[in-house]
């Protein structure tokens, strides 16, 4: 008897082996290496400069 092995195309089926079933949401996201990179870049550096704005708009100003 010659043992079946689960391919990438039955990774989606469900247990009836007939429909495929989506992936969560979350399993997507992480899937996906451009979007963690384009997210790993882009929220520290838009964090960043809205503190950076906020620290400069805190600087009181000077007496003339």
């Amino acid at each position: 008897m010659v043992e079946r092995t689960e391919t990438a195309t039955d990774a989606g089926k469900t247990a009836a082996g007939d429909r495929y079933e989506r992936p969560p949401f979350m399993q997507r996201l992480l899937d996906n290496p451009f979007l963690l990179l384009f997210l790993g870049v882009t929220l520290p550096t838009v964090l960043y400069l809205i503190w950076g704005i906020l620290e400069i708009a805190q600087i009181p100003l000077s007496p003339s």
